[in-house]
């Protein structure tokens, strides 16, 4: 016998003619009248339970099934015990959510961690910057400063030019520099 891509299989005795038996595709979805709809629940659920059986017999799998129909009536099914597998199950998902916590809590750590010397960072650029703006600030009130003595030295010859000149009298200023008189000596001395 031959292959044929066109047969299906469980057919390779049958025509294409002949009526194919088994189960056909149904689609999914709610089902309206009401008695049909009990009826597939109960078959459904006996499959289901009897899939879960399965499934610990031949795989040794701790199994629970709880099903609750539309009228609120539980059905389940356990090998071992339906609580002890939910406690098992509630183990078992905290400890993955805690790992998952962890794992969060580390990322977010390494994150605050990398801001915090990025900050001290910004700091130290922020004072140096601070100091340089205050030497300028300091060095330019330097230079006010003697700009300012200048001018008032300006004017303090512009004074002594401006008075009318007697060969008998010499200001003090103009004899010591270290401006060792008195105020009230500043005036001028006569020579006698």
């Amino acid at each position: 016998m031959e292959f044929d891509p066109n047969m299906e299989a469980g057919t390779e005795g049958c025509s294409s003619n002949q009526k194919k038996t088994g189960r056909g595709k149904i689609e999914i979805k709610r089902i309206e009248n009401t008695t049909n709809r009990q009826v597939t629940f109960c078959k459904r659920r006996n499959g289901l339970l009897k899939k879960a059986y399965e499934l610990s017999v031949l795989c040794d799998a701790e199994v629970a099934l709880v099903v609750f129909s539309n009228r609120g009536r539980l059905y389940e099914y356990a090998n071992n015990s339906v609580r002890g597998t939910i406690e098992r199950y509630k183990k078992a998902s905290a400890t993955s959510t805690n790992a998952e916590s962890v794992s969060e809590a580390n990322t977010q750590h390494e994150t605050l961690f990398a801001d915090v010397e990025f900050m001290q960072k910004r700091e130290v650029e922020l004072q140096n910057h601070n100091n340089y703006l205050r030497a300028k600030i300091a060095e330019y009130e330097r230079a006010q400063q003697q700009q300012q003595n200048m001018v008032q030295q300006g004017n303090a010859c512009e004074t002594i030019a401006s008075q009318p000149y007697d060969r008998n009298f010499f200001p003090v200023n103009l004899l010591d520099s270290n401006h060792q008189y008195s105020h009230q000596d500043h005036t001028a001395l006569q020579l006698v």
